[in-house]
């Protein structure tokens, strides 16, 4: 029936879309302008572009923008958006915070992304725009499955943008919220990062005392981290010394930096910083520090030795500034001093270094007004290639409305299709009432021979269970007899009792359950133990079972599994509440397993057991039938090598 449907469904749609197949090409052919080919492009132009981000900002912007050509006329809204913020971040590391928010924010705008908005909030945050920044952010902290260290960022840049509006409590707040996720989370960076950041606040706010155990933890933790990381966290640490005139402090702690500095290999020139560290952190500025710190203290002479070598540092690393203040400083010591003629010298120096700074500077304000125009001119192919991609777009939305036009125009054949299907749907209504006649012939045979499944018990039972009040007898053991017959014929009258019922509750399947391993338990004591439990979540009253659904795999993990065992065994049966409605009914032994078992059997076994797993298998099937798969069945080793069994049935709450 339902091939049927679908095949008048298909035929219908057809006939439906013949009138605009010719736009539909059209429209094909749009589309495939940017293949899963151009994506993978893209994305390789965007890991150039970061690659180089750092060393050549003018190569990674080309490389952002071959990206944005490599995605040709089509939406890919989402790669799109990943260009325009990766052209943000790199704007940004640049300190071009005005084109990276334009770009930033138009990212943002074409593709929603916890990335591009913590990116975002942080070019803000650069250009002083801070209630801007909390604006974007505050959304992030309401999202869904955001990761640990994204949620970290987001309250450390709420924390900065508090902080840059003056709100001391509100930032230490953020600050620690992030620090508590950060420890949980063991991402130590970021410790070490919100302990300094901490720091810092309690500073600004003039609580020495927080500040002080806060940059404590700063330098323990990020001692522990790279060696730059260590290196910027002292010299942070010391600034903090040196605006509270704690000059020993400062001076023990720029030693250690200083130490550090001289064991690295030198920095590149021109560049004067160590690596990773922030710019500033070089052994000609933390000399010149030291130098300061000295001279604060009115000792001259221990000043002298690190001016002298932060001059000649600063001249090994073409840095310019640090040289020319340096030389000054070392000037107004000797003059203080009282050593004119050093005091003079050296003053000479300053000069000449004063006029080629000067020289620098006009060169480099001249490079940086040419680099601005070369970035502006590559920001300009940028924009039109965005204008080029949302022309193309408006194209393809008007190729559609014309297909829906030509559509519109098409009615006119409806007519015949109508009378077409109006003829297929008495076919089919015809179909379905046949259909229905054979179900229910199905459903009346289903129900007889689950009839006759449901009062059918293992023969070998009622034989062994007769003969076991016998084996009482013989032994004059008559109240054990009479236990074990009324016992059994309670069973017995049960069984027959619900061969009537399709289901009867799960409660009393239990009883009845408890009551067939009691019997078998009396018969094998020494054979296995066994427990029944029923899950303290579990609504039993809840559901209803198939009579006597269970007992054929008990009865089989008893005669085929723990009675061959040597030592004693252990059956259990356990219910639990599955996902939804449904429940969970596993039936675990651990006796000798599947394998070991079937090569003991007799030949009878053989025949009797197949007869009684093939009746279970029947039943299932037309309960499974019947109801559309209510009744799951697993059966697996316990053990790898094949000792133990686990039955698991799986049943709806529907059945």
């Amino acid at each position: 029936m339902r091939n049927v449907a679908t095949s008048l469904f298909l035929f219908c749609s057809l006939l439906w879309l013949v009138p605009g197949h010719a736009q539909e090409k059209k429209a094909a052919r749009a589309a495939e302008a940017a293949s899963p080919g151009g994506v993978a492009l893209h994305r390789a132009y965007l890991d150039s572009a970061r690659a180089v981000k750092q060393a050549d900002l003018k190569r990674s912007i080309d490389y952002i923008t071959q990206s944005i050509a490599s995605l040709g006329e089509s939406g890919y809204e989402k790669e799109l958006a990943a260009s325009l913020g990766t052209l943000g971040e790199v704007y940004l590391y640049h300190g071009q915070t005005d084109l990276a928010i334009a770009n930033l924010e138009e990212a943002l705008a074409t593709y929603k992304s916890s990335r591009t908005a913590l990116e975002l909030s942080r070019a803000y945050l650069a250009n002083a725009a801070y209630p801007r920044a909390v604006e974007v952010l505050l959304p992030l902290l309401e999202l869904q499955g955001l990761a640990p260290y994204q949620t970290v960022a987001v309250y450390e840049v709420l924390g900065d943008a508090k902080g840059g509006m003056g709100q001391t409590k509100e930032a230490l707040a953020y600050y620690r919220e992030g620090l508590d996720i950060a420890e949980k989370n063991q991402i130590a960076p970021k410790v070490a990062d919100l302990n300094s950041k901490i720091a810092d606040t309690y500073a600004r706010d003039n609580r020495l005392q927080e500040a002080r155990a806060y940059y404590g933890n700063s330098l323990e933790l990020a001692s522990q981290q790279a060696p730059e990381r260590a290196l910027q966290e002292k010299e942070k640490v010391a600034d903090f010394y040196s605006r509270n005139k704690q000059f020993d402090e400062e001076i023990a702690l720029r030693k250690k930096s200083l130490d550090q500095l001289r064991e690295q290999p030198p920095a590149p020139a021109a560049a004067g910083v160590v690596s990773a560290a922030e710019p500033g952190v070089s052994r000609q500025r933390v000399a010149y520090k030291i130098a300061n710190a000295y001279i604060a203290k009115e000792e001259y002479d221990s000043a002298i030795p690190y001016l002298e070598e932060s001059i000649v540092e600063a001249g090994a690393g073409d840095d310019l500034a640090v040289q020319k203040d340096a030389t000054r400083t070392l000037s107004e010591v000797y003059r203080e001093k009282g050593d004119f003629n050093r005091a003079l010298e050296t003053y000479q120096q300053y000069v000449t270094l004063v006029d080629s700074l000067y020289s620098r500077k006009e060169a480099e304000l001249e490079q940086a007004a040419r680099f601005n125009r070369e970035i502006a001119e590559k920001q300009s192919r940028i924009t039109g290639l965005e204008q080029e991609r949302a022309l193309s777009r408006s194209r393809f939305e008007l190729a559609l409305s014309e297909q829906q036009l030509i559509q519109e125009q098409s009615k006119q054949q409806q007519l015949v299709i109508y009378s077409l299907v109006f003829g297929m749907f008495l076919l089919a209504l015809t179909a379905y009432f046949f259909y229905r006649s054979n179900r229910q012939q199905k459903l009346a045979n289903n129900l007889l021979a689950l009839k006759s499944l449901r009062s059918q018990m293992n023969p070998h039972f009622i034989f062994n269970a007769l003969n076991s009040v016998n084996n009482y007898i013989a032994r004059n053991d008559e109240r054990s007899a009479n236990r074990y017959l009324n016992e059994f014929a309670t069973l017995m009258r049960a069984v027959l009792e619900n061969s009537e019922q399709d289901f009867i509750p799960l409660t009393r399947e239990l009883e009845l359950l408890g009551l067939y391993l009691k019997l078998e338990h009396s018969r094998f004591p020494d054979k296995f133990a066994y427990d029944i439990t029923v899950d303290e979540n579990l609504d039993a009253e809840a559901y209803r079972i198939p009579p006597m659904l269970l007992q054929p795999y008990i009865e089989n993990a008893i005669w085929h599994g723990l009675r061959y065992k040597e030592e004693k065994g252990y059956l259990e049966v356990a219910l639990q509440a599955g996902d939804g409605d449904t429940l969970r009914i596993s039936i675990t032994d651990d006796g000798i397993g599947r394998r070991r078992s079937a090569a003991l059997k007799t030949p009878h076994q053989k025949k009797q057991g197949s007869r009684g797993m093939e009746n279970i298998r029947k039943r299932i099937g037309i309960l499974n039938d019947m109801y559309g798969g209510a009744i799951g069945l697993t059966v697996t080793d316990l053990e790898p090598g094949g000792k133990g069994t686990r039955v698991v049935l799986t049943l709806k709450k529907t059945v």
